[in-house]
Order: structure tokens, then sequence, then C-alpha cells
């Protein structure tokens, strides 16, 4: 799950420039002299044809920014380069908020383009995962400090497209596994949601779920993908909530790969593989929910920093601690409770307080990270979730709307006409299938 206060990046300043020239000779070169000129060092370039004018080519640079001189440098250069591509073929951005009181700005907080941009979070993490408080029950276990280390080392290292590294795991985080699958486990049929019973069978049968045995990443991954294009990908340890929603939007799962400490195999102060392979996977593997999740990640990116908080608590109500009711029966389908058996036992129970799904009410409801919850948000299927969640999000101050491509895993800015030209083609094509197949049918 996603810290939930967002912490901006000291020292050097990672920040991309988006431009769009011509296809003719020597226009990059004339395109990039304002950098040259004003000593701005690009640490990246790359070009794409420009999908809604093929004269244009499309590129994006990568840059750092050091200090208050390399800020004013790069005004300078972005206000020479907006001479040269126009000034609505220019997108400055940058990990840090919009200054609203800045009308003239173009700045929009950073946020990948690419799937494998998603590198980028492996080294601004909050916390590393070795990293223990003194009231954590591993804290004076060397043995598991080490082990944690290991496993945050492995995901600090793990690179977009590489399969996620095996462990093995040893007989004390076996035997906390098994405790924790078992109870659960008899649990399920009663207490969650009819998409989760749906899936959990598969998962046993194709995934090697069972009491003896914790699931390897890959493994579960590769399952994902094939059931709904979700993928896992390792995490060393706590992420900002800009940077674990944006992951979302791209169908991609933060993951811990550790384990909680025994001496208490009924709590952790923070996720876990228990949590994350019991609560979170067997949802993502239904098509309705994962596109309920990544909703909420795509609404996040470039969103204001006030804007990400509030979609945090929409992911903490949903996500971790969702609850729906099923034939007039409520069940649990937040991975929180689903994963806990004092929260799964009390998300259903009549001694908590339930309110109906609302995003205005939830994002200013505050909540207990390390308590069980006292208020839950009852939503009447998914994809009514969605509808709201949608629906809220289109208030979110942004210049532009973002579409997700499966094809390139990469998230497309619709903010010009031709761009939503183009996708009301794909659209028309796509329904001249559908009519296709539905003639078919009445033939």
């Amino acid at each position: 799950m996603p810290a939930q206060n967002y912490v901006s990046t000291m020292g050097s300043e990672k920040m991309s420039v988006v431009f769009s020239i011509p296809h003719q000779p020597s226009a990059l070169v004339k395109a990039l002299t304002p950098f040259q000129h004003n000593s701005i060092n690009l640490t990246h370039i790359e070009s794409r044809p420009l999908a809604e004018d093929e004269n244009k080519y499309k590129f994006l640079c990568n840059l750092e920014i050091c200090n208050e001189d390399d800020e004013q440098r790069l005004k300078k250069a972005i206000s020479e380069l907006k001479e040269i591509s126009g000034r609505d073929c220019v997108k400055v951005l940058s990990r840090r908020d919009v200054d609203k009181k800045d009308s003239e700005s173009e700045e929009v907080p950073w946020f990948p383009i690419k799937i494998s941009e998603l590198d980028r979070f492996a080294s601004q993490i909050l916390s590393y995962g070795s990293e223990l408080d003194a009231d954590h029950p591993g804290f004076t276990d060397e043995v598991y400090r080490k082990r944690r280390k290991m496993f945050a080392d492995i995901a600090y290292n793990y690179k977009h497209g590489e399969p996620i590294p095996q462990v093995e795991y040893n007989e004390a985080e076996l035997a906390t596994w098994r405790t924790v699958f078992t109870k659960l486990s008899t649990l399920f049929e009663t207490h969650a949601c009819k998409e989760f019973r749906k899936v959990w069978p598969l998962l046993v049968q194709n995934c090697n779920y069972n009491k003896d045995n914790i699931p390897q990443l890959q493994q579960v991954s590769q399952f994902l993908k094939d059931c709904t294009g979700f993928t896992l990908r390792p995490v060393a340890g706590l992420l900002s909530s800009r940077d674990f929603l944006a992951g979302l939007a791209f169908r991609v799962f933060h993951s811990t790969q550790y384990i909680r400490h025994g001496a208490n195999p009924f709590y952790t102060p923070e996720p876990d593989v228990c949590h994350e392979l019991i609560g979170h996977v067997p949802l993502f593997c239904d098509p309705e929910f994962a596109a309920f999740s990544q909703e909420i990640g795509l609404a996040s990116l470039g969103a204001p920093d006030e804007w990400i908080e509030k979609l945090a608590t929409l992911y903490w109500f949903t996500i971790e601690f969702g609850v729906c009711r099923e034939e007039g029966a409520l069940k649990a389908y937040g991975a929180g409770c689903i994963s806990s058996i004092e929260e799964l036992e009390n998300c259903v129970s009549d001694t908590s307080k339930k309110l109906p799904f609302e995003c205005e009410n939830i994002v200013s409801t505050k909540y207990p990270i390390t308590t069980i919850q006292p208020v839950y948000f009852v939503a009447p299927s998914f994809s009514e979730a969605k509808r709201k969640i949608r629906e809220f999000s289109s208030q979110i101050p942004r210049t532009f709307t973002v579409h997700y491509n499966p094809y390139t895993q990469s998230v497309q800015l619709i903010n010009k006409r031709a761009n939503c030209v183009k996708m009301i083609r794909d659209l028309a094509n796509d329904m001249k299938t559908l009519e296709d197949a539905v003639n078919k049918l009445e033939d």
C-alpha cells in the first residue's frame, strides 16, 4: 500500500521536457540549441513519430536541476524552445507540485509515460525494507533483519522486463505463512466477495497457493498478466502515494516479497507478502476490479499534491478496506480486510460503522493505519464505485486527459483535437469489429 503523505524529492530534481518539431533536416539540432546555450545537461533523449501528425516527431528529454541557477537557466532554455517549437508544443514535467499562483506556469508534476520509467521509483522509497522501528516485532531479531535486507536489495536492483528473482523462504517464514494461510482460508467462503471466491481456487491450481508454500512473485505475476494484464513488481519499501498510484496506471502492482515476523503472525505494521498475495492478487485477477484499480492510478498522473492525498484516501477505503453488498449481505473486497483475520471479521459485523460510497465524504475521512478500521464505505458494485471515482476525478485541475495504450504499455496525453480524433477512429474500428460479431450471432 502507499505511504499517505507525498514527500518531495530532496537534492537534485529529475525533470522531463516534452516537445514536438517538424520532421525536417536539422530540426532537432535547432531544438536542442537552447539547452546547449544555457548549459543544461540532458541525461536522456528519445524520439517517436507524433501519432496525430505524421509530419512531426515528439521528443522527450530528461535532465536534472541541482540549484536555483540551474532552474533559471532551464526557464530561459524553455522560453527559447517555445520560440522554435511553438508554445503549445512544449510541456515540462516535474515531481514538484504545480504553483497555482503562477498562471503562466507550464509545469505539471512529473509522471511516467512508459512502463519502464517505473524503474525510477526504486531509488525513491520513503523507507528501506530493512529499516525497522523500535516497536517492530522483528526489531531485535538479527536474522530477521538480514532477511529483510536481502529482500529489499532484490527489489532495489530489479529492472522492468527482468524476471522477478525467486527466493527460498526459510522454515520460520514458512511457519508464519502456514499459520496465516490456514486461519484465513476458513473465513473466505463466508466473508469474502464472490469475485475473490471465484479466483481463489484458480490461484491454488495455477500458482501453487497452499499452506506449505509461499508462491513466487514471478509465477503469480505471469498468471495475473494472463488474466487481466496486471503484473507484480518487487518493491524495497514504502513508496510515496504518487509513485505507488502511478504504478496502477500501468497495471503494475508494487509488491513486497518479505514476510511479517513470526512473533505475531496475525499482525504486521507494514504490507508483507501475506497481505500482497492473499489480499491483493486475487482481486487483480478480476477484469472489473483490475479496471477499477487502474482508474485510480490514471487519475493520479499529473495531479496536484492535494488531489494525490484524496486519491490515496479513495484507494484506502476501496482497494485496501473496501466492502460491498452481495445479495444483501456485506462482503469484503479490500486487501487489508481479506488478509487480516480481525479486520475481516470486523468489516462485515454489525459493530463497525458503515457509510454509503460517496467520494466527497470518503476523501475527507481520517483513518487509523495500525489499528482496526472504525468505518467502512459500502459500494453496491465495482462498476458503480469506478463510475463515481471517474466522475470525482474529472474535477482534478489538469489541462489534459490520459489514456493507457496496452499495446505499447505507455500513457498518451489527450490534450489536442488531433488526439481525440485518433481515439475516435480507433474506437470506430473497435465498434465495427463488435458490429460484425453481433451480426454473425444474429445469423
